[in-house]
């Protein structure tokens, strides 16, 4: 009988080592993760190139990896097996409480905090006669970190915003989230599965910009607020991967008495109707419902009477916090220029020369001020 077992054993090791290479062949390759909302590796070219630069065995171990046969089960199945014992972190990500899903935040290296700072002091001096503003939004685990796990560690958001305040040039506007955000914790400022801040999250936001700005912001009662979706499933959930998360609701606020707004990509040359693409809404990445998503320069154009006018020009420098307030400002100003410094490589300095920019606003959130380079671009 043990006889048997282990010829059972070896038998199926072996076919198992014959049948995964022979479904690398059989089974259909995908192009795009839906679950991991990315791009998945493509087969490695055979070059001598790639063999000696090692640049063959790196993509052909990331080949395998993103096209294991039904990697997507046994993903699940990891996160599952997790869940059962009671894991509360996976992938930088953990599962807190009131079903949010937090990710990881240590305490940054100030040292390359501070030459964001600087260069964005920098360029806020080489133009004295432009007015500059600085928004930074905390993310949902520096607002709510009493709903992390127990014994969790995070690093005080708090910390860090004072940190880039005490840096700025006076001259340089700042608009710490924390103020506005804090006495609306109770509601939904944030998507529990998701990064970004929810439609009336980026709404606070708005009206934090109008009263700094002096303009006179609408209410709440203004808008029409209609549900576009109720399965948003954002970027925690993807990274973490965790089971039974409940899916978040996206919003969308329609002005009552609307305005008419084009939207210009210029990656792509082509001019849109409206500020949202609901052909998102059928895929894992909604939040790009605002905007279309990332482009690195866009231009909102807006037909607004003189009376309903505050501004005519407005530069908004930022990261993806900004695209479900674009919106609100479009009520304002009437011509919206935006650039994403991660993928836009032109002249700032340039561009604000040539488009005649009296008026900047850089948005950014404080997990993109400590970890991304791109504010460096700036000069």
């Amino acid at each position: 009988m043990n006889f048997k077992a282990e010829r059972l054993l070896i038998l199926g090791f072996v076919g198992s080592m014959f049948l995964i290479p022979l479904l690398f062949f059989l089974l259909p390759q995908q192009r795009f993760s839906e679950l991991e909302n990315r791009y998945l590796q493509r087969a490695p070219q055979l070059t001598w190139d790639n063999i000696i630069s090692n640049t063959f065995a790196e993509e052909s171990e990331l080949f395998i990896t993103d096209h294991f046969p039904f990697r997507e089960k046994w993903l699940w199945l990891k996160s599952a097996s997790e869940k059962v014992r009671l894991q509360q972190e996976n992938n930088d990500i953990y599962f807190g409480r009131d079903g949010y899903l937090f990710q990881v935040f240590e305490e940054p290296d100030f040292t390359e905090v501070l030459k964001n700072i600087e260069s964005v002091n920098a360029f806020e001096r080489s133009f004295p006669n432009v007015n500059m503003t600085f928004m930074l939004a905390p993310t949902s685990i520096g607002l709510y970190p009493e709903r992390l796990p127990w014994l969790a560690p995070s690093y005080p958001q708090r910390e860090v915003h004072r940190f880039i305040h005490q840096h700025m040039d006076n001259e340089l506007a700042f608009i710490d989230g924390f103020d506005f955000l804090t006495r609306h914790a109770a509601q939904s400022i944030y998507y529990r599965t998701d990064h970004h801040w929810t439609t009336f999250g980026a709404y606070l936001a708005y009206t934090a910009f109008a009263e700094h700005k002096g303009w006179q912001e609408f209410s709440q009662e203004d808008y029409q607020i209609r549900t576009v979706s109720e399965s948003f499933l954002g970027s925690y959930h993807t990274k973490g991967q965790f089971i039974v998360v409940k899916p978040d609701t996206i919003e969308q606020y329609i002005r009552k008495e609307a305005v008419k707004t084009s939207m210009y990509i210029a990656d792509s040359d082509q001019t849109f109707s409206s500020m949202y693409d609901s052909r998102f809404l059928k895929k894992k990445d909604q939040y790009s419902y605002f905007l279309g998503g990332v482009h690195a320069l866009m231009k909102l154009k807006t037909e607004l009477s003189p009376q309903r006018m505050e501004q005519e020009k407005l530069l908004v420098i930022k990261d993806s916090f900004a695209h479900s307030v674009l919106p609100f400002l479009t009520e304002h100003v009437a011509e919206i220029h935006v650039i994403d410094l991660r993928y836009y490589n032109g002249s700032i300095h340039q561009y604000i020369a040539d488009n005649e920019i009296k008026d900047v606003l850089f948005l950014f959130n404080t997990t993109s001020i400590t970890n991304d380079t791109s504010l460096l671009k700036l000069n």
